[in-house]
């Protein structure tokens, strides 16, 4: 699985690691040994279909439901043998708000502060500064069900952030929010990293996953079909190319002789040339032109995007649910 960001020259220990993770309900079986290794500090997210197991994945490492088989260890601790230290370095955010409508924003937080077991004094303190920083201070007094969506989702998350824990589990945490609030979710994510914290985020946007993940991880029928950068999983699915552009027909006219296993267009006078867009190919590509004395007046590197991965990894006809409004 993804490899350890290196730290002065030493690997970053793993946040989450998993090996042969599974999980049955009856005869349908969710997990089928999956393999996890997630750095410290970093995001990860999780993508599949509806129904993959991407909530299963969230639910058992996060001490909600137990595996039928394998190991684990989240923030050190196994994941059967110390399941209280477990759940106390991290904070989960579901799907489904854990806000309460029917108090005001700092009640909730409060009303968190007390399960976390500080102080009055301290609890006051620590929602005051959350209220800030996630920009609610002026609703603080009044009920959350006057909330918008997403207030109640930054909400939610300063709620999780009460314990100050050092990994957090984002279950589609902008699922139904507007373009605006969904970028706002994206900036707390970011500084929350900056900070050190680690986020294992499930999506159903792939370019949230885009934007965000450092490793990414596509599960299907039960395993990861694929895992590593953006980048990396762009490259592992065909289409990738190089256009390059002309105004002069002679010019054009020697490039297509120079690159016989081109695609060309003698209306717009553009080649396309199969690449997966990496150094190597690209210098192989100009040392071409440059042998032939063929100089392109525009190029451009095109690559699949997650959208292409998720497709040929899924077998899928359409964009997971509610993702095309935001798919590049």
């Amino acid at each position: 699985m993804p490899t350890s960001r290196n730290v002065g020259g030493r690997p970053s220990p793993a946040a989450v690691s998993a090996i042969g993770l599974r999980k049955s309900y009856g005869d349908r079986t969710v997990l089928d040994g999956i393999d996890l290794h997630i750095p410290a500090g970093s995001v990860f997210a999780l993508l599949g279909p509806n129904g993959a197991g991407k909530t299963t994945t969230v639910n058992i490492l996060s001490t909600l439901i137990a595996a039928d088989g394998g190991q684990a260890q989240v923030a050190g601790h196994d994941l059967a043998a110390a399941p209280q230290a477990v759940r106390a370095a991290i904070g989960v955010t579901g799907q489904f708000s854990a806000v309460d409508g029917l108090i005001t924003g700092e009640e909730n937080m409060l009303l968190m502060a007390d399960l976390h077991h500080l102080s009055k004094r301290e609890g006051r303190q620590v929602a005051a500064e959350l209220l800030e920083r996630f920009d609610l201070t002026q609703a603080a007094k009044k009920p959350a069900s006057t909330y918008s969506g997403g207030m109640k989702r930054r909400l939610d998350i300063a709620m999780t952030l009460v314990g100050n824990p050092r990994i957090i589990f984002l279950d589609e945490p902008t699922t139904g929010l507007d373009p605006r609030s969904r970028h706002t979710m994206w900036q707390i994510i970011r500084e929350l990293v900056s900070d050190g914290v680690t986020v294992f985020l499930t999506t159903q946007y792939l370019e949230e996953a885009d934007e965000l993940a450092d490793r990414i991880a596509v599960l299907h029928n039960g395993r990861i079909a694929a895992h590593g950068t953006a980048e990396e999983l762009k490259r592992l699915v065909p289409g990738g190319h190089v256009e390059l552009r002309f105004t002069d027909p002679a010019t054009y006219r020697d490039a297509v002789s120079a690159l016989p296993g081109a695609s060309s267009n003698d209306e717009s006078l553009t080649l396309q040339v199969p690449s997966t867009g990496t150094q190597r190919d690209l210098r192989v590509l100009l040392d071409q032109l440059d042998t032939a004395g063929v100089e392109a007046d525009g190029l451009t590197v095109h690559t699949p995007d997650l959208d292409d991965v998720f497709f040929a990894l899924t077998g899928a006809t359409h964009l997971p649910a509610q993702s095309k409004e935001t798919a590049r």
